[in-house]
């Protein structure tokens, strides 16, 4: 039922992408929106596909980021470790004692560093990543000929299916949102939208959002939506900030979204029984929505975002039925021809 969903997923997530290295990601980016009428890379943007009605007057921008969080390579010490820090909000919880993809002139593994509980004195503080280092089992004048000042580094772990629809990996944020906007993009197209749609797959969102600003700046849309990831339920976590896994997209509003735009969207869920949820927010959202929105004169904006769980690891989770789900509610707002915010 979701295998096209899942078949995106898997192929987005297998590629390496930290905030900007986003090169090999790219090319699958590339290749998934093949079907559509214009396909163009720009590496301070990201990838876009533009498909519908290229001379309409409504231009509907569909943005998801497709860079990760990682880290970058600051030192080698004498001893040939690795000193890092932090591209993104990797969590510093995660890095000791994980396996390591090191991006130097070939791929290697290290260890992130550990102090064994034996050791501690106690102190069982987790220092911030550039405090941390990571362990390639080899010494300096080896690791020199792989790795340099510069480099890339990221917490990388296969995608793994767990029960039901659910998935579990690395880089999920925001890929699951990449997989969800060309998805989008499939079912729409086969409809033949009268407007025109541009599918953007984006740069350093991680990093402060400069891809989808300038992107949308060049592509100059007349709306926007934009799908990233947000807080599911699980312990601990605050049940007004969270959604449930499997319960549905998550419409957002929030002062600096277009009002309009949610309410279409949770409008057109009732429509087409689509569940959702809502997540409000009182300010910025956080996501790219807050660069598009603002971008020349200004682009009314929309938000929904699929639930996650864990998220900043390498072992975070969604669900298919929830991306899939989202994939429908944005080809329903394409093709509506009430959809539009001044219709």
């Amino acid at each position: 039922m979701f295998e096209e969903i899942e078949r995106l997923t898997r192929a987005l997530c297998a590629e390496h992408g930290t905030s900007g290295c986003e090169d090999d990601v790219f090319k699958v980016a590339k290749k998934e929106l093949g079907f559509c009428k214009e396909v163009c890379e720009n590496e301070l943007g990201g990838v876009v596909g533009i498909f519908g009605d290229l001379s309409s007057k409504r231009r509907i921008l569909l943005d998801a980021h497709i860079d990760q969080i990682g880290m970058i390579v600051t030192d080698i010490d004498e001893n040939g470790f690795l000193h890092v820090t932090n591209v993104g909000g990797v969590d510093r919880r995660t890095l000791p004692g994980s396996p390591v993809a090191v991006f130097g002139t070939e791929t290697v593994t290290g260890i992130g560093c550990t102090l064994p509980p034996h050791l501690a004195k106690g102190d069982d503080k987790i220092k911030p990543v550039a405090e941390q280092c990571i362990d390639l089992g080899l010494p300096k004048e080896e690791v020199e000929k792989l790795v340099a000042v510069g480099d890339r580094a990221a917490l990388t772990r296969p995608l793994k299916k767990l029960m039901g629809n659910r998935i579990t990996g690395t880089a999920l944020d925001d890929r699951a949102g990449c997989a969800c906007v060309i998805r989008a993009a499939q079912l729409a197209n086969e409809q033949n939208p009268d407007c025109c749609v541009m599918v953007l797959c984006s740069t350093k969102e991680e990093v402060g959002g400069q891809g989808a600003q300038v992107s949308a700046y060049a592509l100059e849309p007349t709306e926007a939506i934009a799908v990233d990831v947000s807080f599911a339920k699980q312990p601990d976590a605050e049940s007004m900030l969270t959604a449930e896994l499997g319960k549905g997209p998550m419409i957002g509003f929030s002062a600096a979204l277009d009002r309009k735009i949610s309410k279409k969207l949770v409008e057109l869920a009732k429509r087409e029984n689509i569940p959702y949820q809502l997540e409000a927010m009182g300010g910025r959202t956080g996501t790219n929505c807050d660069e598009i929105s603002t971008t020349r004169g200004g682009v009314r904006t929309g938000l929904i975002s699929v639930p996650q769980r864990n998220m900043h690891t390498p072992a975070e989770i969604c669900d298919f039925e929830d991306m899939e789900n989202i994939a429908k509610l944005i080809a329903a707002y394409i093709t509506d021809k009430e959809a539009q915010p001044n219709a």
